[in-house]
C-alpha cells in the first residue's frame, strides 16, 4: 500500500508540474515589416546614388560586404565599397537606378534579398564618352543586433554585350 501511495504522489507531481509549465511564445512574424525596411533601403539607396553620397551608400553595407560589378574585380569590406563608391560617384556622367522586382526574407528572419534590374550611366575609359548600361541584380541582406538591415553580398550582371578589343594593325 504504501508503494501505491509513493507512485500516485510521483503521478500526481509530474502531471502537476507539467501542467503549469508554458511553451515559449512563438517569435513574432515580422516578415512583412522587414520587407519593407529592405524595399525601404534600396529606395534610399537610388537616392544616395542620385546624390553621389558615397559614404551614405557605404553605410547601407556590413563591414564583411562583398561587392562584385560587371568588368570588375569583388570588393570585399566596407571601406572598399565606400572607395568603389567614391570613385563612381566621381564620375559627371554617372547616373544608376534600380528596381527590385522582388524583395523576400527568410523566415528565420534573419536574411533577406532583393532582385531586380538596374540602368546605369558612366564615362567608358577608353572613348571618355557617356556609356549605357543595364541588367539585373541579386542583394542579399542580414539583420544586425540593432534590427537594421545591411547589405552583405551585392552582384549586377550586365546585359550588355562587352565591347571587343580594338583590332591590331
Amino acid at each position: 500500500m504504501k508503494a501505491l501511495a509513493t507512485l500516485c504522489g510521483i503521478t500526481f507531481l509530474t502531471l502537476s508540474m507539467t501542467g503549469c509549465s508554458t511553451a515559449p511564445a512563438p517569435a513574432p512574424d515580422t516578415h512583412d515589416a522587414d520587407v519593407k525596411a529592405i524595399g525601404d533601403i534600396e529606395e534610399q539607396m537610388v537616392k544616395d546614388w542620385a546624390a553621389k553620397d558615397a559614404d551614405k551608400l557605404a553605410a547601407h553595407y556590413a563591414d564583411d560586404a562583398v561587392l562584385m560589378t560587371p568588368g570588375g574585380e569583388p570588393v570585399h569590406g566596407k571601406e572598399a565599397v565606400r572607395n568603389t563608391a567614391k570613385q563612381m560617384v566621381a564620375d559627371p556622367a554617372l547616373s544608376l537606378t534600380f528596381q527590385a522586382t522582388k524583395v523576400d526574407v527568410a523566415k528565420s528572419g534573419d536574411l533577406g534579398y532583393t532582385q531586380g534590374s538596374y540602368r546605369m550611366t558612366m564615362t567608358n575609359p577608353a572613348t571618355h564618352k557617356p556609356m549605357d548600361d543595364h541588367g539585373s541584380y541579386v542583394t542579399t541582406y542580414r539583420k544586425q543586433a540593432d534590427g537594421s538591415w545591411k547589405a552583405v553580398a551585392d552582384i549586377a550582371t550586365s546585359e550588355v554585350p562587352p565591347v571587343p578589343p580594338p583590332t591590331k594593325k
